[in-house]
């Protein structure tokens, strides 16, 4: 049984988790997320730990030194939200040049203080397409006419 966390001390081993994040934590998501966790991001949505693990492990397995770090943290009650950067390369996209996107994360703790909702938030098209070779010609044309 995982040790019951306030909301702010869940929030820093969280914070201090992803911060730290390595293929060799993922075996550890247990003490960070409750058995049915929710998780949503723009391309996934998924239930329960082995899910969420399989997520982050496509994540190391397809980009080169993957990191997050945590830019602000806010806290009420059981809900955090978490505002980051996320660095990477990516051999296909620009020579592997490093990248960063843009991000906020909004956590609901459980009573034990794990991870039972995690949703993110941030902007693929201008994030992620824009910076695609053929791609980002054309989510920059449609950004520029879509503009007011």
């Amino acid at each position: 049984m995982p040790q019951t966390l306030s909301p702010s001390a869940a929030t820093a081993r969280i914070v201090a988790f992803f911060e730290k994040l390595a293929p060799a934590h993922l075996y550890g998501l247990e003490l960070i997320y409750s058995a049915d966790a929710r998780f949503k991001d723009p391309f996934n949505e998924v239930r329960g730990v082995p899910a969420i693990r399989k997520i982050f492990a496509h994540m190391f397995a397809t980009l080169q030194e993957p990191r997050f770090v945590v830019t602000t943290q806010v806290l009420d009650g059981s809900n955090c939200f978490l505002t980051w950067n996320f660095h990477f390369a990516v051999e296909r996209l620009h020579a592997g040049a490093p990248q960063v996107i843009r991000g906020a994360s909004h956590l609901v703790f459980d009573e034990a203080g794990r991870i039972c909702v995690h949703r993110d938030y941030w902007d693929a098209a201008e994030e992620l397409y824009e910076k695609m070779p053929l791609l980002g010609s054309l989510m920059r044309w449609l950004k520029e006419r879509t503009r007011a």
